[in-house]
């Protein structure tokens, strides 16, 4: 693979500590990215994603998308020589569990009242 087709990249996780330098060719998609920090994620962290759609990329400040690749992405900051380009990660909870504990706050609620009339 040429080298200007060559990426590098490291990720900041919500701690301030990075995954990476690692470089990735320019056609790598966003969903590859994910796949491999969710597979480099420190184990000794209190919040760990299970899966890739658990991770939100965020760089130059957008939210990346799963269909996008690197060079698709990348912000005409990161055309220097020798640059690293840092994409901040967001862990969020996956959808179905996002229902589940909103369905659990959307039961009514069990409340009591009284007036009196004097």
């Amino acid at each position: 693979m040429p080298e200007e087709d060559l990426v590098e990249l490291k990720f900041r996780l919500y701690d301030g500590t990075d995954i990476g330098p690692i470089r990735y060719a320019a056609s790598s998609t966003v969903t590859m990215l994910k796949e491999r920090i969710v597979s480099d994620w420190p184990r000794d962290k209190k919040i760990i994603p299970k899966a890739a759609n658990d991770v939100k990329l965020i760089s130059a400040g957008k939210i990346l998308e799963n269909h996008k690749t690197v060079g698709q992405c990348k912000a005409p900051f990161g055309e220097l020589p020798g640059g690293v380009i840092t994409m901040h990660v967001v862990v969020q909870p996956s959808v179905a569990k996002a229902k589940t504990e909103k369905k659990v706050d959307e039961l009514p609620k069990k409340t009591t009242c009284s007036c009196s009339i004097l």
